[in-house]
């Protein structure tokens, strides 16, 4: 392979010359490819990312503002966490679907945001909260007046006499999920459902009208606002557990409504669970976040199935291929709902640094929480794992957020971004190094995952394959050095820690190299 990627001859150089290599800033490096949607997305919280008003609240302004930082770090696609008017901090309870939240700024504001976007060729998919609404949104404030209301069957309700009828025959138990998902209305003789909370009451999807209301918002944001998809929240709850059907089937019906307008509009479903219960639903949706991917990642770090999570990872695909052979399969380090992946390994940097390559070099669509790639802390309760970027040092960070005061991402235990844009050794440069090197290899983005068979406890190993050429791939899970024997002429086309001399590849402890076949 000896296509000429101007970038990379300056990463093959630094990999040759360097055990860090972290990726050096260039002004007149050329735009590298695209690959949406199988590129990099980075996930954004608006209240948390950049304050351009003063209020301590981020706002879209603040995004576009930042759009050349995005670009430049090689993001292709912005994920927007819940950005419509709700009476919490995270908007997931949504009180009018046809809308922006004023602390984020206005609808134009946010067009604007989607048209500097398109210009630099950066896709925007906002959260979809399909599974309920607030119930402070006009449809269940009417639909609690009454059983008679019109709006009453858009959300679900059952007898509190059947609800008790159900504890008596111990179909419920007092003490189980079902029963806690049941919530008084009043004086009402009856109770709504709402799988999270009583603040969250479930959109009744049964109902037609409900149906046409969802595909009617789906359309708005993508005709008249221009958006390029969405992420489907809670998607496996449309209907209960025992309803897996009918949860495919609503996705399929979604699918084809929302390309009625948009042919590619790109659709991506939280789901957590096994492989098996979320290949049905690619039939409706191109893409399904891959938990399990993230559960095996960690476990990599606890030794825990280095030997296996190859294969596994390609099983995966295989199968999802056969519900649908375009699936985008979005694998990630984290995101809002998890403890950020720095305090999840106990502050290692070098073990993250290792958990990036992986995520890098890993067959799939990666995606990235914001404040990632500098090193951001976070530890449950959620607010926590959503706490201000950290634009500068704070005597001269004017975009800070300050909604909240953080108790793990501080100055104190984070180096803010425009420090590490100075440093070719920082975290940041080292995210910035292996995106690009994605994006410049296209057997990164779009080639199939195969086991390398070894004897190196500890060695993650594997083939990238795609359209007859192969890249080799080395990952060092272990805390001591290790060595291999790799087939002959092969040469590095990016490492971390580690070294090639004939051959024999060595890595040092969470060391990474990316060979690649000699002409």
């Amino acid at each position: 392979m000896k296509t000429v990627y101007p970038l990379l001859l300056l990463f093959l150089f630094m990999a040759c010359h360097s055990n860090e290599n972290d990726s050096l800033a260039n002004d007149e490096e050329p735009k590298p490819p695209a690959y949406f949607p199988h590129g990099v997305t980075y996930e954004i919280f608006v209240q948390s990312w950049a304050d351009t008003d003063g209020d301590g609240i981020g706002d879209f302004n603040g995004v576009t503002q930042s759009l050349d930082y995005l670009e430049d770090l090689g993001i292709e696609a912005l994920w927007f966490m819940p950005i419509h008017p709700s009476p919490s901090y995270h908007k997931y309870d949504v009180t009018d679907y046809y809308e922006v939240h004023p602390d984020y700024g206005t609808l134009d504001d946010f067009k604007r945001l989607v048209q500097e976007a398109h210009a630099r060729d950066i896709r925007i998919i906002m959260d979809f909260v399909v599974n309920h609404s607030s119930n402070h949104h006009p449809w269940f404030k009417a639909a609690s007046e009454s059983i008679n209301n019109p709006f009453r069957s858009y959300y679900v309700w059952a007898e509190k006499d059947s609800i008790a009828d159900q504890i008596a025959k111990k179909e419920i138990t007092l003490d189980s999920d079902n029963i806690r998902q049941w919530h008084p209305n009043g004086d009402d003789k009856e109770h709504y459902y709402g799988f999270f909370t009583g603040e969250m009451p479930d959109l009744n999807v049964d109902n037609p009208l409900v149906r046409q209301e969802i595909y009617t918002i789906g359309r708005f944001w993508l005709e008249v606002v221009g958006v390029d998809g969405f992420r489907l929240d809670a998607a496996k709850h449309i209907y209960p557990d025992d309803r897996a059907e009918d949860n495919h089937a609503f996705w399929e019906e979604f699918q084809a409504e929302m390309k009625k307008v948009k042919p590619d509009v790109y659709l991506v479903g939280e789901i957590w669970g096994e492989k098996e219960l979320l290949a049905p639903y690619f039939k409706g949706l191109q893409a399904v976040f891959n938990f399990d991917w993230w559960f095996a990642m960690n476990d990599l770090f606890q030794k825990r199935g280095v030997n296996e999570f190859a294969r596994n990872h390609l099983e995966a695909r295989q199968l999802y291929a056969q519900f649908r052979p375009d699936f985008i399969d979005p694998i990630f380090l984290g995101n809002h709902d998890q403890n950020r992946i720095l305090s999840v390994l106990e502050g290692d940097t070098a073990r993250q640094k290792l958990a990036l390559a992986l995520l890098m070099t890993s067959p799939g669509a990666p995606y990235l929480y914001y404040g990632e790639e500098i090193g951001m802390l976070g530890v449950k309760p959620d607010p926590h794992i959503r706490e201000p970027f950290l634009w500068d040092e704070r005597e001269y960070d004017s975009l800070r957020t300050t909604w909240i005061s953080p108790r793990f991402s501080t100055d104190e235990t984070v180096i803010p971004l425009a420090l590490q844009l100075e440093d070719f050794n920082s975290l940041y440069h080292f995210y910035r190094y292996w995106i690009h090197l994605r994006r410049w290899q296209p057997i990164l983005a779009k080639g199939e995952i195969r086991p390398i068979t070894h004897q190196v406890p500890e060695l993650l190993a594997f083939y990238r394959a795609w359209e007859g050429k192969t890249l080799e791939v080395y990952h060092n899970f272990s805390d001591q050095a290790i060595e291999v024997e790799v087939p002959a002429r092969l040469i590095p086309l990016a490492v971390h820690k580690a070294r090639l001399e004939g051959r024999v590849l060595s890595l040092q402890a969470f060391g990474s190299a990316v060979l690649e076949p000699q002409d």
